[in-house]
């Protein structure tokens, strides 16, 4: 008969998103892996797999945490254009935590097939919900009818990256609070 579990999954990949989070893949170990997620070896490999299924599943993981909490934030306000500044407001504050999909992108660009469309299926319902409040603020007359949706969603989704990459590069909360700023302007 097998043992039960004595750890709870959820919580060990939520432990292994931080670690991968902060060294990547390939700057994370076995050993680091399991002295966060406070499991043995054997019980990483029997649960997860190896190395790379765990980092898989923490992707998907972190993507589908990420990605609601966005969405959330983009949909808290009545207004769109306040759901748009909401979002980015997130972003600015949640900036100094490594962000595990754009450290994916950075570590492995398209090179390796699963972690794009782990990325790719994120990306679409981020996609979607950015580009409805979008078409709701210029319906509103918030953001300008000039801007093609679909090319504000890609720069939003840039301006994002960029202001994750300059927290992790030093930028301090006022310069990257004007990062926000300045991209939800270009948005007039």
């Amino acid at each position: 008969m097998a043992r039960a579990k004595a750890f709870d999954p959820d919580m060990a990949l939520d432990a292994a998103i931080d670690v991968f989070r902060e060294h990547g893949f390939d700057g994370t170990s076995a050993d680091m892996l399991v002295e966060a997620m406070g499991i043995g070896r054997q019980s990483l490999y029997n649960t997860f797999g190896d190395k790379w299924r765990l980092y898989q599943a923490a992707l998907q993981r972190y993507n589908i945490l990420e990605g609601h909490a966005h969405v959330a934030a983009l949909r808290t306000p009545t207004r769109a254009v306040d759901g748009l500044r909401a979002m980015m407001e997130r972003v600015v504050d949640e900036a100094r935590k490594p962000c595990l999909g754009v450290g994916a992108i950075c570590e492995f660009g398209n090179s390796k097939p699963e972690v794009g469309k782990i990325n790719a299926a994120a990306d679409r319902i981020l996609r979607a919900a950015i580009g409805a409040r979008i078409r709701e603020a210029q319906a509103d007359g918030d953001v300008s009818t000039d801007l093609q949706p679909d090319e504000v969603v890609d720069f939003l989704i840039a301006a994002f990256a960029g202001i994750r990459v300059a927290a992790r590069g030093g930028a301090d909360v006022i310069r990257l609070e004007a990062l926000g700023r300045t991209a939800l302007r270009a948005l007039r």
